[in-house]
């Protein structure tokens, strides 16, 4: 029982989920982009994907984050590392759900971010403005871009995501969960780290795995 249950642990980590752009199995990457250079040593994106992940409207999804007026820099740069984290991670293996997408047969969910992480994103975005709680579903792409649906109004985002926790759970439809962890405590995923250390989401993945 316990080999078994070893292979299935072993299952869970240092993979790759099946969606868009990532790939099959992780490695170095030498060449990563900006934020995404976190994961250079072990990623499941490529140079392209990490470069692309900082573009305003890049090819990855064509989504625009300046949907109701320009995003400030210092929101920006939470979702470029949320988009780094979600390519890149070859930690998020424990959290890899079904996906009944078009574009992906695989997403994470309830991925346990720590509390420092969250509080930050929200911090950082509460005056940025957007038009929707959900980013995953619901836009009017007839441009070929994501634009608010019609009758919804844009405010933000501390009106339209009272808490930090509020933030992180329902933007991209439960892909992550609040915790009151901290970084370093081995039981929460970071967004950010130092790249000089080592990836501390190595050792969560294992734990919940």
């Amino acid at each position: 029982a316990t080999a078994a249950v070893a292979v299935a642990q072993d299952s869970l980590l240092n993979i790759c989920m099946n969606a868009k752009h990532h790939k099959t199995e992780p490695g170095p990457e030498g060449q990563l982009y900006g934020q995404c250079v976190l994961w250079k040593d072990n990623a499941c994106c490529t140079a392209n994907t990490s470069m692309e992940a900082h573009q305003d409207q890049s090819y990855l999804y064509k989504f625009n984050w300046d949907h109701c007026g320009a995003m400030p820099e210092k929101c920006k740069r939470h979702f470029i590392q949320d988009t780094c984290l979600y390519e890149c991670s070859p930690n998020l293996g424990p959290w890899i759900d079904q996906a009944d997408n078009s574009w992906r047969k695989e997403r994470i969910r309830d991925v346990p971010l720590c509390q420092e992480d969250c509080e930050q994103w929200w911090e950082d975005c509460q005056d940025a403005v957007t038009c929707k709680v959900n980013w995953h579903k619901g836009w009017n792409w007839t441009t070929g871009t994501n634009q608010c649906p019609k009758g919804a109004m844009c405010q933000k985002f501390k009106y339209v995501f009272p808490t930090a926790a509020a933030l992180c759970e329902q933007i991209w439809s439960g892909s992550y969960r609040y915790t009151s962890h901290h970084r370093g405590s081995g039981r929460c995923i970071q967004m950010w780290f130092d790249p000089a250390q080592e990836n501390p989401n190595v050792a969560v993945a294992q734990y919940y795995a």
